[in-house]
Protein backbone atom coordinates (compact mmCIF):
# COMPACT_ATOMS: atom_id res chain seq x y z
CA UNK A 1 0.00 0.00 0.00
CA UNK A 2 0.86 3.45 -0.50
CA UNK A 3 1.46 6.09 2.41
CA UNK A 4 -1.78 6.51 4.61
CA UNK A 5 -0.56 7.93 7.38
CA UNK A 6 0.71 11.58 7.33
CA UNK A 7 3.25 13.95 9.63
CA UNK A 8 3.22 17.49 8.30
CA UNK A 9 3.82 19.33 10.15
CA UNK A 10 5.82 17.49 12.42
CA UNK A 11 5.45 19.34 15.17
CA UNK A 12 2.13 17.74 15.30
CA UNK A 13 1.01 14.41 15.68
CA UNK A 14 0.62 11.58 13.07
CA UNK A 15 -3.00 11.32 10.89
CA UNK A 16 -4.29 9.43 8.26
CA UNK A 17 -7.79 10.90 6.29
CA UNK A 18 -11.12 10.26 5.60
CA UNK A 19 -9.93 10.21 1.87
CA UNK A 20 -7.14 7.70 2.20
CA UNK A 21 -9.42 5.26 4.19
CA UNK A 22 -12.13 5.32 2.02
CA UNK A 23 -9.77 4.47 -0.90
CA UNK A 24 -8.37 1.55 0.74
CA UNK A 25 -11.36 0.30 2.23
CA UNK A 26 -13.26 0.57 -1.29
CA UNK A 27 -15.97 2.39 0.13
CA UNK A 28 -17.46 5.68 -1.01
CA UNK A 29 -16.03 8.95 -0.28
CA UNK A 30 -19.37 9.84 1.37
CA UNK A 31 -20.04 7.15 3.23
CA UNK A 32 -16.79 7.12 5.11
CA UNK A 33 -17.66 11.44 6.02
CA UNK A 34 -21.43 10.34 7.14
CA UNK A 35 -19.88 8.05 9.58
CA UNK A 36 -17.40 10.27 10.94
CA UNK A 37 -20.07 13.32 11.15
CA UNK A 38 -23.01 10.60 12.88
CA UNK A 39 -20.51 9.48 15.58
CA UNK A 40 -18.22 12.99 15.83
CA UNK A 41 -19.12 13.32 19.45
CA UNK A 42 -17.29 9.89 20.16
CA UNK A 43 -13.90 10.97 17.99
CA UNK A 44 -14.08 13.93 19.58
CA UNK A 45 -12.97 12.12 22.95
CA UNK A 46 -9.91 11.55 21.72
CA UNK A 47 -8.86 14.93 19.92
CA UNK A 48 -10.01 17.97 18.04
CA UNK A 49 -11.63 16.25 14.51
CA UNK A 50 -9.44 18.27 12.24
CA UNK A 51 -10.21 19.38 8.47
CA UNK A 52 -9.43 20.68 5.16
CA UNK A 53 -11.51 21.78 2.76
CA UNK A 54 -9.76 20.48 -1.05
CA UNK A 55 -10.61 20.73 -4.79
CA UNK A 56 -11.49 17.39 -6.35
CA UNK A 57 -12.24 17.62 -9.98
CA UNK A 58 -15.68 15.13 -10.73
CA UNK A 59 -17.45 14.51 -13.28
CA UNK A 60 -19.66 17.96 -13.04
CA UNK A 61 -16.78 19.79 -12.87
CA UNK A 62 -14.50 21.20 -9.59
CA UNK A 63 -15.93 20.80 -6.27
CA UNK A 64 -15.10 21.66 -3.24
CA UNK A 65 -15.00 18.82 -0.01
CA UNK A 66 -14.23 18.17 3.28
CA UNK A 67 -11.23 15.84 3.96
CA UNK A 68 -11.20 14.56 7.61
CA UNK A 69 -7.70 14.07 9.55
CA UNK A 70 -8.16 11.49 12.07
CA UNK A 71 -5.36 10.67 14.04
CA UNK A 72 -4.18 7.04 15.64
CA UNK A 73 -6.88 6.98 17.78
CA UNK A 74 -9.67 8.31 16.20
CA UNK A 75 -8.39 6.25 12.98
CA UNK A 76 -8.66 2.85 14.87
CA UNK A 77 -12.14 3.64 16.23
CA UNK A 78 -13.47 4.72 12.87
CA UNK A 79 -12.40 1.12 11.77
CA UNK A 80 -14.76 -0.16 14.31
CA UNK A 81 -17.55 1.15 12.87
CA UNK A 82 -16.55 -0.28 9.49
CA UNK A 83 -17.36 -4.27 8.42
CA UNK A 84 -14.54 -6.44 8.96
CA UNK A 85 -13.92 -7.77 5.52
CA UNK A 86 -10.44 -9.18 4.30
CA UNK A 87 -9.80 -5.40 2.83
CA UNK A 88 -10.70 -3.96 5.69
CA UNK A 89 -8.34 -6.41 7.98
CA UNK A 90 -5.86 -6.11 5.47
CA UNK A 91 -5.89 -1.81 5.51
CA UNK A 92 -5.98 -2.09 9.65
CA UNK A 93 -2.85 -4.08 10.13
CA UNK A 94 -1.31 -1.25 6.95
CA UNK A 95 -2.42 1.50 9.31
CA UNK A 96 -1.10 0.15 12.71
CA UNK A 97 2.54 -0.58 11.00
CA UNK A 98 2.46 2.73 9.47
CA UNK A 99 1.52 4.81 12.60
CA UNK A 100 4.01 3.10 14.71
CA UNK A 101 6.95 3.78 11.81
CA UNK A 102 5.28 7.45 11.85
CA UNK A 103 5.49 7.55 15.83
CA UNK A 104 8.96 6.70 15.64
CA UNK A 105 9.49 9.19 12.42
CA UNK A 106 8.12 11.72 14.77
CA UNK A 107 10.80 10.79 17.65
CA UNK A 108 13.77 11.00 15.24
CA UNK A 109 12.58 14.19 14.20
CA UNK A 110 12.38 15.63 17.36
CA UNK A 111 16.12 14.34 17.98
CA UNK A 112 17.37 15.72 15.03
CA UNK A 113 15.96 19.48 15.52
CA UNK A 114 17.24 19.21 19.10
CA UNK A 115 20.60 18.49 17.68
CA UNK A 116 20.66 21.35 14.98
CA UNK A 117 20.03 24.02 17.22
CA UNK A 118 23.57 24.20 18.28
CA UNK A 119 25.06 23.92 14.79
CA UNK A 120 22.43 26.56 13.79
CA UNK A 121 23.85 29.04 16.14
CA UNK A 122 27.29 28.22 15.61
CA UNK A 123 26.88 28.74 12.10
CA UNK A 124 24.59 32.58 12.33
CA UNK A 125 27.94 33.25 15.31
CA UNK A 126 30.32 32.65 12.58
CA UNK A 127 28.13 35.09 10.09
CA UNK A 128 27.84 37.56 12.88
CA UNK A 129 31.43 37.28 13.39
CA UNK A 130 32.15 38.36 9.87
CA UNK A 131 32.92 42.15 9.11
CA UNK A 132 30.12 44.62 8.92
CA UNK A 133 28.82 45.57 5.33
CA UNK A 134 25.85 46.99 4.14
CA UNK A 135 25.06 43.36 2.82
CA UNK A 136 25.57 41.33 6.17
CA UNK A 137 22.04 41.10 7.37
CA UNK A 138 21.56 39.34 3.65
CA UNK A 139 23.98 36.67 4.46
CA UNK A 140 22.43 34.95 6.63
CA UNK A 141 19.39 33.83 3.95
CA UNK A 142 22.13 33.53 1.74
CA UNK A 143 24.34 30.84 3.67
CA UNK A 144 20.95 29.07 4.82
CA UNK A 145 19.88 28.80 1.12
CA UNK A 146 23.25 27.08 0.19
CA UNK A 147 22.75 24.74 2.84
CA UNK A 148 19.23 23.82 1.86
CA UNK A 149 19.95 23.74 -1.76
CA UNK A 150 23.88 21.71 -0.96
CA UNK A 151 21.76 19.43 0.89
CA UNK A 152 18.34 18.70 -0.54
CA UNK A 153 18.98 20.01 -3.84
CA UNK A 154 16.29 22.82 -2.96
CA UNK A 155 15.79 26.25 -1.00
CA UNK A 156 14.00 26.40 2.18
CA UNK A 157 11.24 28.61 -0.20
CA UNK A 158 10.83 25.62 -2.58
CA UNK A 159 10.46 23.01 -0.42
CA UNK A 160 7.67 25.13 1.55
CA UNK A 161 5.72 25.24 -1.68
CA UNK A 162 6.49 22.31 -2.73
CA UNK A 163 4.80 20.60 0.47
CA UNK A 164 1.93 23.19 0.66
CA UNK A 165 3.49 24.84 3.50
CA UNK A 166 2.60 28.81 4.01
CA UNK A 167 5.50 31.35 3.41
CA UNK A 168 5.97 32.62 7.03
CA UNK A 169 6.26 28.06 7.66
CA UNK A 170 8.88 27.06 9.00
CA UNK A 171 10.62 24.83 6.19
CA UNK A 172 11.92 21.93 9.11
CA UNK A 173 8.29 21.39 10.26
CA UNK A 174 7.75 20.16 6.61
CA UNK A 175 10.84 18.05 6.56
CA UNK A 176 11.92 14.27 7.78
CA UNK A 177 14.38 13.65 10.20
CA UNK A 178 16.90 12.61 7.55
CA UNK A 179 16.50 16.01 6.04
CA UNK A 180 16.93 18.06 9.18
CA UNK A 181 20.31 16.14 9.63
CA UNK A 182 21.22 16.41 5.92
CA UNK A 183 20.73 20.33 6.22
CA UNK A 184 21.90 20.66 9.89
CA UNK A 185 25.41 18.86 8.12
CA UNK A 186 25.91 21.23 5.56
CA UNK A 187 24.97 24.48 8.37
CA UNK A 188 28.13 23.03 10.18
CA UNK A 189 30.65 22.38 7.54
CA UNK A 190 29.50 26.44 6.60
CA UNK A 191 30.50 27.58 10.38
CA UNK A 192 33.88 25.56 10.16
CA UNK A 193 34.60 27.83 6.66
CA UNK A 194 33.35 30.47 7.79
CA UNK A 195 35.60 30.53 10.76
CA UNK A 196 38.79 29.24 8.90
CA UNK A 197 38.24 32.48 6.35
CA UNK A 198 36.68 31.40 3.30
CA UNK A 199 34.20 33.63 1.40
CA UNK A 200 30.73 32.40 -0.23
CA UNK A 201 31.68 31.20 -3.46
CA UNK A 202 34.66 29.28 -1.66
CA UNK A 203 32.46 28.04 0.75
CA UNK A 204 30.22 26.90 -2.16
CA UNK A 205 32.30 25.28 -4.26
CA UNK A 206 33.59 23.62 -1.42
CA UNK A 207 30.48 21.78 -0.70
CA UNK A 208 29.67 21.01 -4.00
CA UNK A 209 33.02 19.46 -4.38
CA UNK A 210 32.66 17.49 -1.21
CA UNK A 211 28.77 16.19 -2.39
CA UNK A 212 31.09 14.59 -5.44
CA UNK A 213 33.89 12.63 -3.40
CA UNK A 214 32.89 8.71 -2.85
CA UNK A 215 32.05 7.92 0.50
CA UNK A 216 34.97 7.15 2.75
CA UNK A 217 36.12 3.19 1.82
CA UNK A 218 34.61 2.60 -1.20
CA UNK A 219 36.78 1.93 -4.26
CA UNK A 220 36.63 0.77 -7.78
CA UNK A 221 35.70 -3.37 -8.06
Amino acid sequence: MSDLVYLAPNTKEPFTTSEVIAECVRAKRDTIQKLIQRHETDFREFGRVGFQIRPLQTKGGEQMVKIYHLNEQQATLLMTYLRNTPVVREFKKELVRQFYAMRKELLNVRVAKAERKPVRLGMTDAIKALPDSPHKQFKYNQYTDLAYRTALGKSARQLRQERGASNTATASDYMSSEEIAAVSNMENHIAVLLNVGMEYQQIKGYLARMRTLPAAGTHAG
